[in-house]
């Protein structure tokens, strides 16, 4: 289970704290690393997400007093995407997971996440889109066929529904547009390797993970910041603090499973754009500004599988609100990566 949030600070004033919390390990993560055999490889570890999840890793590691490696791959393709883990003990490897030659070499471990993917960008290049969300699994399933594999998929292989029909692990897939039809291509590659070659997959459908310097509330709250206007369109959405998301998807290398195991990852509520806008209103002195209707059609998850598992997340929906909104207020650095959070017709 995840740990209540009473321990955690009222606001985040710097990158050194913000990526402390994100990266810290829960007890029921240490106790796992305890019980967990093989060491752990994260594919696509240069991401946003991953220099964090990696710190996780390595964290819950040494507080288990375990011995196990963290091994990232990625293709650093710029030489300052390694900056993130000059003081981590991790080994990163080169790698262009295109080339199925280049996944050959990789070494087998035990436990892969895997968090490769392509998604703002792909109108214009969808064929690029489709080669690294779909052919990239294909390597990769084939490679570590005997391995764990944790796999950070998204909540818009869902169709787009109203509040009263979220949707759960068993609802039907209707991906809106060609990103979210290669998630989907993703997934099937993952299940048929699942199959065939009985290998232990978790795929893991994702909802908006935040951690101040990008994410949803990032985007409402600039917009609150900047009185611009907020669109309405998609009035409602999950979300959920990225320190959470780094916990679970390292605890689902246990709950990995052939065939495939789904599992919704993000916050329990179903939340208001309007109320989330409001409520950065008030702590900023600002008025909150609205323009356009609401759609009645939204990307939401039910949770309900994974909190019967691990619990609510750490980190509730206020706390992230009022971390977010200071954070902007002290001129925090983003990452300059918008969510695009009012598209629902799917291109990116």
């Amino acid at each position: 289970m995840f740990e209540t949030n009473q321990d955690l600070p009222e606001i985040i004033t710097n990158e050194s704290e913000l990526e402390k919390l994100l990266s810290k390990p829960s007890s029921s993560l240490i106790n796992m690393m305890k019980r967990l055999d093989g060491d752990i490889m994260i594919l696509g570890v240069s991401g946003k997400i991953g220099p964090d999840l990696a710190w996780t890793a390595i964290r819950a590691i040494e507080e288990s007093g375990t011995k196990k490696k963290v091994v990232g791959v990625d293709l650093f393709s710029e030489e300052r995407s390694k900056e993130s883990f000059e003081n981590m003990d991790i080994e990163l490897i080169k790698c262009d997971l295109l080339e199925p030659a280049e996944v050959a070499k990789l070494p087998q471990v035990k436990n892969v996440i895997y968090m490769v993917g392509r998604k703002f960008g792909t109108q214009g290049s969808e064929e690029l889109t489709w080669m690294i969300n779909v052919v990239v699994p294909n390597n990769v399933a084939r490679h570590f066929s005997n391995s764990r594999i944790a796999v950070f998929s998204t909540g818009c292989v869902y169709p787009l529904v109203d509040t009263d029909n979220i949707c759960t692990e068993d609802c039907p897939c209707g991906p809106v547009g060609e990103y979210a039809q290669s998630c989907l291509g993703r997934e099937r590659v993952f299940d048929y390797y699942s199959k065939t070659n009985n290998t232990a997959v978790a795929l893991i459908r994702l909802s908006y993970a935040v951690d101040l310097r990008y994410g949803v509330l990032y985007d409402i709250g600039k917009m609150v910041l900047e009185e611009k206007r907020i669109d309405l369109n998609m009035a409602y959405f999950n979300t959920i603090w990225q320190g959470d998301v780094n916990n679970q998807a390292l605890l689902l290398l246990e709950h990995c499973a052939s065939p495939s195991s789904i599992w919704n990852v993000t916050r329990p509520e179903t939340v208001s754009i309007r109320y989330v806008a409001e409520e950065f209103a008030k702590i900023m002195g600002k008025k909150a500004l609205f323009t356009g209707k609401e759609s009645h059609r939204y990307f939401l998850s039910d949770t309900s599988k994974a909190v019967k598992i691990f619990g609510n997340p750490s980190v509730s929906l206020e706390r992230l609100i009022r971390w977010q909104a200071h954070w902007l207020l002290l001129g925090g650095r983003s990452l300059n990566k918008p969510t695009h959070f009012e598209e629902n017709e799917g291109e990116y």
